[in-house]
């Protein structure tokens, strides 16, 4: 096991999934996350005996089905995780697989340097931080943001529901996106102008200067400033439509080891005191929309208010 790994691999089992000794455990992958993979299989093996790692090739976009095998690797298993290039947490191979109770956590576009930093978490900490969080927003109707950059949204629940994505997948069924560390929400509907300064595809992390917008209206992503992403959810309408510009996503970071912004959405979105808005797919996290892609832009600096109330957000943040 490469030395750089092993510690947060190990905390990935033992803490995160708390795999067991009489549990089978499913590791999938791709090419490019090979070592990592690698370094979660071996930490298994100090645990279980019956540890299967499986490698697909590279997908074409996050969101994209794995082939049937994968997914039936995914839905035998007691325990599965999916470092890969390309995301399968919004997948029906994953909601499937959770359904049937295998716990999961996916690890999408992981990096070394993101597993080491996100991974190393104290995950009880980012825990109770979820806690104090879903405590201030679980029961709203309404949820409103604003940063200095001119964002201004507001989302209505509706019949969804806020969940906790704390990183301790202990129940079956379980499931979480890791590095973890946040409170979100698949909401009804919003209104508004989103300007994202953080993170967001398919350009990393923007630059000083660089800013991309987008409004919303009625929950629907209406005018896109910005060519990349304008693109990116073009070629997905090409296949549904106008779900590819659904409001998907609200969330809140609480990964209070996170302190700087490193250009991965895996990490940046779970920074403590940045608020992340997502494009596309949501059927996987409450909502009703299947799409091929689910693009999420980070917004440092927010301001959060649950039905005209401020919330207390769990650390200042990045800048």
């Amino acid at each position: 096991m490469d030395d750089g790994l092993d510690a947060p691999a190990e905390r990935t089992l033992s803490q995160c999934l708390a795999l067991a000794p009489e549990e089978s455990c499913a590791i999938v992958t791709d090419a490019r996350r090979e070592p990592i993979a690698n370094a979660l299989y071996e930490a298994a093996e100090t645990i279980t005996d019956d540890v299967t790692i499986a490698r697909y090739p590279v997908g074409n976009q996050h969101g994209e089905e794995p082939p049937a095998p994968v997914a039936a690797a995914l839905a035998g298993a007691d325990v599965a995780l999916a470092p890969t290039t390309k995301s399968l947490s919004h997948t029906t191979a994953r909601v499937e697989a959770t359904e049937a109770g295998t716990r999961m956590a996916t690890l999408p576009g992981i990096t070394e340097e993101v597993f080491g930093v996100g991974l190393e978490a104290d995950y009880k900490a980012i825990g109770a931080a979820c806690r104090r969080l879903f405590e201030q927003v679980g029961d709203a109707d309404q949820l409103r943001i604003t940063t200095p950059q001119g964002t201004d949204l507001t989302v209505q629940t509706g019949d969804r529901s806020w969940r906790e994505d704390t990183g301790l997948v202990h129940e079956p069924g379980a499931f979480s996106n890791l590095p973890a560390g946040e409170v979100f929400l698949s909401p009804a509907t919003g209104e508004g102008r989103v300007v994202v300064d953080g993170t967001m595809m398919p350009h990393g992390r923007l630059g000083p200067d660089q800013r991309i917008a987008f409004e919303v209206t009625d929950g629907q992503v209406t005018t896109v400033e910005d060519d990349a992403l304008a693109g990116e959810l073009a070629a997905a309408a090409e296949s549904v439509e106008e779900d590819a510009y659904n409001l998907a996503e609200v969330g809140i970071g609480t990964n209070v080891g996170v302190t700087e912004l490193l250009g991965s959405v895996l990490l940046d979105e779970k920074a403590a005191g940045t608020v992340h808005v997502a494009i596309g797919d949501d059927h996987g996290i409450g909502g009703d929309v299947v799409a091929p892609v689910h693009l999420d832009g980070i917004l440092t600096d927010p301001t959060v208010y649950a039905d005209g109330e401020p919330v207390e957000l769990p650390a200042e943040g990045p800048r």
